[in-house]
Order: structure tokens, then sequence, then C-alpha cells
């Protein structure tokens, strides 16, 4: 039977990735699929993978509707096997129970793709909605690292390395920006909770409860 699947985790663990590879094993067996985005980094219209990897797709907009874009597909005598959602969480709630329909009631497997949370640990509503209607949630096994080599587990928007808790819920960046721009960082949740990335670490100084060196090896 066909199924509605979440694919989730942070920031750069390969979520495009795993997206472009599930795109190419069906299409080798066959099987004919339509690849959608929303606000991917690289630009409209595309997917990409910070691999390097891309491949064109169907930008979803405010008003898209993903059932009738398949509806229509099939009437024009076109075959939908699957459907390769990427940035799920940018797709609103309403945006979700239309990719419900397509399988309930067309039978064609869609696979999505998103972090759950935002800068602040709140859910998406795409990806709340997904959670709550999905026949499978995969959490990735690539595991992204915070700068302390714990798993990151939260995602960070800064500004000039400096983590940032309010504003927008969407604003695009990525996890490579030079200074004074928006960006993103994983991080484990105790860095997150204390608003440690990896720029303000580094300008950090010891804390007075770490034993000096010379301490340390007597």
């Amino acid at each position: 039977m066909a199924e509605l699947v979440f694919f989730s985790g942070t920031m750069d663990c390969g979520k495009s990735t795993l997206a472009l590879q599930m795109d190419h094993n069906h299409a080798a067996r066959g099987r004919q699929g339509i690849i959608l985005t929303r606000h991917d980094r690289a630009g409209a219209a595309t997917i990409s993978s910070r691999l390097g990897l891309r491949a064109e797709a169907v930008e979803v907009t405010d008003d898209f509707d993903f059932h009738a874009h398949v509806v229509h597909r099939l009437s024009a005598g076109g075959r939908v096997d699957y459907l390769i959602c990427d940035e799920a969480q940018f797709f609103a709630a309403e945006q979700v129970d239309q990719l419900a329909r397509v399988v309930d009631e067309l039978g064609i497997d869609v696979f999505t793709f998103g972090i759950a949370t935002d800068f602040r640990t709140r859910l998406f509503p795409g990806s709340q909605r997904l959670i709550e209607l999905a026949d499978r949630v995969e959490v990735l096994q690539v595991e992204a690292l915070c700068w302390c080599g714990a798993r990151a587990t939260h995602n960070a928007r800064t500004v000039g390395g400096v983590m940032v808790v309010e504003g927008a819920q969407v604003v695009i960046g990525d996890i490579s920006v030079s200074e004074d721009e928006v960006g993103y960082e994983v991080l484990c949740r105790r860095h997150h909770r204390r608003r440690l990335t990896a720029a303000t670490a580094r300008a950090s100084v010891l804390s007075p409860d770490v034993l000096p060196f010379e301490e340390q090896q007597a």
C-alpha cells in the first residue's frame, strides 16, 4: 500500500542527499515520480545537496495544491508513481493534508524530507502536521555534529556567529555564511540552551571552575 513518510533531521544531516538518492533508486526501477521543494538555498525550482548534487524540481508556492497537481498530471495522460518532497517543513498544514489525500485516494507514495523544529525549538507547521499524519516518521541516522563533537539536535540561527532567538520563523540561510549574514548552525541541546555557538565559544574565556593545567598534572 502507498505510504506517507516523513524523513526528519537537523540541518546538515543529508536530507536532500537522501531525497535525490531515493528518486534515483525509484527511477532506476522504472518508476516515474515528481520532485517538489520550497525555499531551497540554491534558488527556486531546484533541489540541492551540500555534497554538490542537484536536480530540477517543482517549486511549491503558498497556493500550490498537491492533490490537484497530481490529478492534472494523471488526467493529461502522465504517470506518477511517487512524490519526493524536500524542505517539507515550509509546507502549510493544509498542503500536508493534500499529500495525505494523494496517498489515500490515488495510491501514490509520498516521501517528505525536512527539519522538525525552527531556531526557537518550535515545530514548523508543516512538520507538525506530518508528524500527526504520516504513516512513518524516520529520523535520519547520519548524525550532524555540534562544534563540541556531540550529536547535534537543534538548529540555531546566527548573525555574525552570534545566536539569535527572535525573528520570523522562515529566513533562508545556510550553514556557511560570511560575517554579519544570517546563517544557521547545528548545536547539541546543551549548547543551544546556552546560546553557545562555535564563534562565541572561541571568543569566550575559560570558566573559573576549570583547573589550571599545572594543577591537573599534580
